[in-house]
């Protein structure tokens, strides 16, 4: 019985365990299955920062994905703790994996808010776009002014910001990119978004 500690600090409580059964779409099985994996992959059950860049890395092998992984991470681990834990993967995991637009919207806008004071500003939108343009290896500029982060943001703030008070609020940024579904994909580096429209 030495392994009950390890063993203890490696189960899913009934409190996280409830918590992600009103939270998320899945169902205790797959929420079982899912933490199953997680513990497998982080027997410590963290999902540190480096792992994470690791994974994440694989899907973009042509590209540098590691500032847009730094931003995701910080979305992701939402206690501010330098690690994923289960709870707050599983969380992303059914935002990013949701059929709902606007979830997904609003969890971008999160990534976007760098500072978290409640609004996007340029230069954080401008950090993000250079960060998806390393990670899908475009050039910050391809040759081409007008696709530059800079540019680009213009670009999304001449469209987005309803108010012209040089920032964007959570409400202006989901209802831009509802109305646009090519920002919409761009903005949160996901071609299926723009198939809720009839795509399928």
């Amino acid at each position: 019985m030495g392994g009950i500690l390890g063993k203890k600090k490696n189960k899913l409580s009934k409190e996280d365990y409830d918590f992600l059964i009103q939270q998320t779409r899945f169902t205790g099985k797959q929420i079982k299955q899912w933490h199953k994996g997680f513990i497998r992959d982080c027997p410590n059950g963290q999902l540190s920062r480096q792992k994470f860049l690791e994974v994440y890395s694989e899907f973009f092998p042509s590209g540098n994905a590691e500032q847009f992984c730094e931003h995701v991470f910080r979305t992701f681990d939402d206690d501010n703790s330098g690690f994923i834990d289960f709870k707050e993967f599983l969380l992303a995991i059914n935002i990013t994996g949701s059929k709902e637009p606007k979830d997904k919207l609003n969890w971008a806008f999160s990534m976007y808010d760098i500072d978290s004071n409640g609004t996007i500003e340029k230069h954080e939108m401008v950090e993000i776009i250079k960060a998806i343009y390393k990670m899908v290896g475009q050039a910050s500029s391809d040759g081409n002014a007008t696709d530059s982060p800079e540019s680009r943001t213009e670009q999304i703030f001449e469209k987005m910001d309803t108010n012209n008070d040089g920032v964007l609020t959570k409400d202006e940024f989901v209802n831009g990119c509802m109305a646009d579904s090519f920002l919409c994909q761009m903005l949160t580096a996901d071609g299926s978004m723009g198939q809720s429209n009839g795509g399928q």
